[in-house]
């Protein structure tokens, strides 16, 4: 439709197709959320609770890729700012595992926890990566936050927030 209306029209078009976008003020609860901010969750929900146990949907093989927020917007205003009117990915290419991501919320909470997986939660494909060849070569743009960098910002945004939540 957007081709349509472009080569119609003329009317100038942009086709972001996103990849696992997180990040402070996201969603980090309900169900809906990215694994990101749920793992982040479940991290502080435990600490609250004492626990050195957290759940995990699937057996926590599954593989992913996840754009930090800045990074998005950053890659959205240059592509409203180009002349591109193709479909084009905006994500990340560090492909990391639901346990490496385990790992890494351990090292940014200074915990070990247990893996309690639940085999017959969703836990989508067994792996999904961004391409980013074409918006390298069109935008001459790459992320510039590490998966571990973006997820200490979120981790302590949602901390802070779950704390203020409950202290309200």
């Amino acid at each position: 439709m957007c081709r349509h209306f472009y080569e119609d029209y003329g009317l100038d078009v942009k086709i972001a197709r996103y990849h696992n976008v997180f990040g402070p003020n996201g969603t980090y609860d309900g169900g809906r959320e990215k694994a990101p901010a749920a793992l982040s969750r479940k991290v502080i929900e435990a600490e609250k609770a004492k626990s050195d146990e957290i759940k995990v949907w699937g057996d926590g093989k599954q593989t992913r890729t996840f754009l930090y927020i800045d990074d998005c917007v950053e890659a959205t205003l240059n592509l409203f700012n180009s002349k591109y009117n193709e479909p084009i990915n905006i994500g990340s290419e560090e492909l990391v595992s639901i346990n490496e991501m385990i790992e890494m919320l351990e090292k940014i909470s200074n915990k070990k926890f247990k893996k309690n997986y639940e085999l017959d939660k969703p836990k989508g494909v067994r792996g999904r990566k961004s391409d980013n060849k074409l918006i390298k070569k069109v935008l001459n743009w790459e992320p510039k936050y590490k998966l571990f960098d973006g997820l200490k910002i979120t981790y302590q945004w949602i901390k802070e927030d779950i704390n203020k939540k409950h202290n309200q």
